[in-house]
């Protein structure tokens, strides 16, 4: 029995496994350490992030080096059929070995990051957690109008990205250009109409229009792009029923919903005062004239 005992204990393998578990949990707890380290020092929730994710990623890389390390000499029998079934795991795996490139390409080329807003596919939501294989996104719209929460979280596979087009709504320039269409109906105060919605726009978005244009001029630097205009416009076309007047600017990904109710409240609101000079068109007919109708009456 103690031979039997002593045979185990001075056992090369069972000293290896024993040495092995040692250093990983050596290296697990350090990894523990630095992420909680992290939390308390950085302040910035993104780099907090990003720190716990390599953190993580170096303490698996270690431990795989551990183990390569002190089973060397057992696991060097297996070379030639791991050889013989690595051909079968890629193809049994591509998936996996494809949404693994595709994070490495996510992380290396700046496609997107944590905090991003993106489209990518049929889903659009802003972008909560990398890992490996799969990216995850705190779903926009659906249901919901306006570019606000769901409460769905969808995964896409990194793979995805090698396959169609990335949308990323905030990446170099966190702004968008947005639209409102206002019918204005013939005979209103032109001149005004556009001086109220001018204004409007002044108020509400005018504070976007300098860092717009401080953000679209570093795009400049970095793509062959031509220089656009950050101020709101006013556009004006006549149809068979108003005049639609088009406000263009430019407003944060974040705000398009809550911008769009600010300016139509503010729009309608100056509408109202002016009294009668300008108003607001509907979908409803107007008959403006009637045909002069005969009646014969016969006894």
């Amino acid at each position: 029995m103690e031979e039997s005992v002593k045979k185990i204990l001075f056992d090369p393998t069972i000293g290896k496994i024993v040495t092995t578990i040692v250093l990983v949990l050596i290296v697990i707890a350090l990894s523990r350490f630095f992420r909680i380290r992290s939390v308390k020092r950085i302040k910035d929730v993104d780099q907090r992030y990003r720190l716990r994710k390599i953190i993580s990623l170096v303490s698996y890389l270690i431990i795989i080096l551990i183990i390569s390390i002190v089973f060397s000499d057992k696991l060097s029998g297996l070379t030639v059929a791991l050889g013989v079934a690595g051909a079968g795991i890629a193809f049994a795996l591509q998936e996996v070995i494809a949404s693994v490139a595709g994070w490495m390409a996510i992380s290396l080329s700046n496609f997107y990051k944590v905090g991003d807003r993106v489209q990518l596919g049929g889903s659009v939501g802003d972008v909560i957690d990398i890992g490996i294989l799969r990216t995850t996104l705190m779903e926009c719209r659906q249901w919901v109008a306006g570019d606000q929460y769901t409460g769905r979280i969808v995964r896409i596979a990194n793979s995805f990205v090698f396959k169609d087009s990335v949308f990323n709504y905030s990446a170099d320039f966190p702004f968008l250009w947005d639209e409102i269409k206002l019918p204005i109906r013939y005979g209103s105060d032109i001149i005004l109409a556009r001086k109220i919605i001018v204004a409007a726009a002044d108020e509400v978005v005018g504070s976007y229009v300098s860092q717009a244009r401080i953000t679209w001029d570093k795009m400049l630097e970095k793509y062959r792009i031509e220089n656009a205009n950050v101020a709101p416009m006013v556009f004006m076309i006549a149809n068979d029923n108003w005049l639609e007047f088009s406000l263009r600017y430019v407003v944060d990904y974040q705000s398009r919903r809550i911008t769009t109710n600010n300016l139509f409240t503010k729009i309608y609101n100056d509408i109202i005062a002016t009294g009668g000079k300008v108003q607001l068109a509907s979908g409803t007919y107007e008959i403006v004239s009637w045909p002069t109708v005969k009646v014969k009456i016969e006894n």
